[in-house]
């Protein structure tokens, strides 16, 4: 009688040394609590969402690549964030900023906001050195540069902002181990911007569009807004927004959020007025809740037509 042959157990790959848990590694280095911070800070949005999730799936495979030594060539990091002011294009760049550090792409997490005033000199010899300090202090992280198409002003013959572009350009090629820069401004102008620089755009892996909000959803940012100051919208105060927002939207200068911001720093104003007139004991609720009055008081009721943002 012949005597069975024994088999060697099967190998599972998930155990061998040269492989990789990405959904550990996507827990443990950070990742998953950045992500489901950014879901649970920021209202709407789910198209920005999901392209840092893509973006945060991408880097989180080459690192592991890398880990096994697999071939693989440095990313390129460089972005583009594109919308109207207020849709959280500055948060975003934060929590990226942090996403890139945790994951080891940059040496620090810090974000380094600046505008075309912090780049371009207004005389012969003074942009290189205004460009290169920023760079130095921006090293090692990430160098926000908000409505980034103002650094070239081609009209202008004497304007020293293409200096400027010349010296980031350098360093996004040749320093992209150490340095993120992400552009950021309106989706047309910058796209106007990219035609007349396409150094840029050669430069640039991923571009990120920002939508505006919807109206709810900047009701819901409103009382974010207020909860983390201890404060609340009445019933009608809610519903008086609601038609503030449908308002506002129509007028000149309508900038999402930052505006939401601003018509709440009014109304917290105006509620403080009504409390100090009436005078007397107030109550925790009376001094924490926004009234349908602080709001259906603004201008925007009134006018025809804002003129600014900051019309009241």
């Amino acid at each position: 009688m012949s005597t069975p042959q024994q088999t060697e157990p099967a190998t599972d790959p998930s155990t061998a040394e040269d492989a990789i848990d990405l959904r550990r590694e996507y827990e443990e280095s950070g990742v998953a609590a950045i992500l489901d911070e950014l879901d649970r800070d920021l209202i709407g949005l789910k198209p920005v969402k999901k392209r840092i999730r893509e973006i945060a799936a991408l880097l989180l495979v080459e690192r592991a690549r890398k880990q096994l030594g697999l071939a693989h060539e440095m990313l390129t990091l460089h972005m583009s964030f594109t919308g109207n002011p207020g849709t959280g294009k500055t948060t975003v760049a934060l929590r990226m900023a942090d996403l890139l550090h945790r994951l080891g792409y940059v040496r620090r997490g810090q974000l380094v906001t600046v505008t075309r005033d912090d780049l371009v000199g207004q005389y012969i010899g003074h942009t290189a050195p205004k460009t290169k300090e920023v760079l130095k202090k921006a090293i090692g992280g990430v160098l926000f540069i908000d409505e980034a198409y103002y650094l070239y002003r081609p009209e202008n013959e004497r304007d020293y902002g293409q200096e400027a572009i010349e010296i980031l350009l350098q360093v996004m090629e040749n320093q992209r181990e150490d340095l993120v820069v992400i552009l950021a401004g309106y989706a047309d102008r910058m796209e106007r911007f990219f035609t007349s620089n396409p150094g840029f755009r050669s430069r640039i892996a991923h571009h990120v569009e920002f939508p505006d909000y919807a109206d709810p959803e900047l009701v819901g940012i409103a009382e974010q807004m207020l909860e983390r100051q201890n404060y609340r919208l009445s019933e009608s105060g809610r519903e008086a927004l609601t038609r503030y927002i449908g308002r506002r939207r129509q007028q000149p200068h309508f900038a999402n959020g930052r505006s939401i911001r601003n018509a709440l720093d009014r109304a917290r104003m105006r509620q403080a007025n009504r409390l100090f007139e009436r005078g007397g004991t107030l109550s925790s609720e009376e001094l924490s809740t926004i009234e349908a009055e602080d709001i259906l008081a603004s201008r925007v009721f009134t006018m025809q037509v804002a003129g600014s943002e900051d019309e009241t």
